[in-house]
């Protein structure tokens, strides 16, 4: 019975650890365009590796000004960051 428990637990812990951002759904037309939103990122800096559409966020993979490794969800309406992973 402890090692069931013990392996759920990990399990919950391990998913919830790897859960992708919750932006809220928004109808797309609303979303800013990939491409400008794209430009004003690369305005403040960030270099971009890879851009995509995750669930109802923008997410980038790339480095921010200071050349630290990103990984960034944002809102695609506001631009917000929702959720974020920089290097130390």
């Amino acid at each position: 019975m402890k090692k069931l428990l013990a392996v759920s637990l990990m399990a919950v812990v391990a998913s919830s650890a790897f859960a992708s951002a919750q932006c809220p759904a928004q109808p797309k037309d609303k979303w800013q365009k990939e491409a400008d939103f794209k430009k004003q990122l690369e305005g403040q800096g960030y270099q971009i590796k890879k851009f995509k559409v995750s669930g109802n966020c923008y997410e980038i993979y790339g480095k921010n000004k200071d050349g630290k490794k990103v990984e960034i969800y944002f809102d695609p309406v506001s631009g917000k960051p929702v959720k974020s992973d920089i290097e130390s």
